[in-house]
């Protein structure tokens, strides 16, 4: 190989390179802070699903189930992975 075809992959590694840092880079880590706050997930967190549903997390269950109060007395099973965000968060309890 002479340098005039490394020269030829210098753009194609340059932008394979813009891409990883503008595009991958950031959706993984947006992943990873939606897999920890999921994981982080409480009785008592208000939350938004990916529906647009607003409700208080009632139960957080076994195979990655949460069960969500939108109104007095309706609770519905949500998988974990559809919330969407956590409005506010309940304290933990203090040890006293």
């Amino acid at each position: 190989m002479d340098t005039s075809a490394i020269a030829q992959f210098v753009p194609l590694i340059l932008i394979f390179a813009i891409m990883y840092f503008l595009l991958i880079r950031p959706q993984q880590k947006k992943l990873k802070d939606h897999q920890k706050m999921v994981a982080a997930l409480r009785r008592g967190d208000q939350v938004v699903t990916q529906g647009g549903l607003i409700g208080k997390v009632v139960k957080v269950k076994e195979n990655n189930e949460v069960e969500v109060e939108l109104a007095e007395g309706v609770k519905v099973r949500v998988v974990q992975s559809t919330i969407a965000q956590v409005l506010s968060k309940t304290e933990p309890a203090a040890n006293t």
